[in-house]
């Protein structure tokens, strides 16, 4: 048990260090962005419209930086 215990330590450590990729944080933008369109489409459809079209340009850039890889 304490060596599977250290075993999540370490991995839990070395994620604070890892540094985020560009394509993770558009990743990360993009399903807020959906999130965010999809909760705004029962009160305020132009919103929740302009949400989905910033999350679209996301979703493009995400797609262009992979496309480079």
């Amino acid at each position: 048990m304490n060596k599977g215990l250290r075993l999540v330590k370490a991995t839990i450590m070395f994620r604070l260090f890892k540094k985020v990729s560009e394509v993770e944080k558009l990743n990360k933008k993009y399903k807020a962005l959906l999130k965010e369109a999809h909760t705004l489409s029962t009160t305020n459809r132009n919103e929740s419209d302009k949400k989905q079209a910033e999350a679209q340009l996301v979703l493009e850039q995400i797609q262009k930086l992979e496309s480079n890889k």
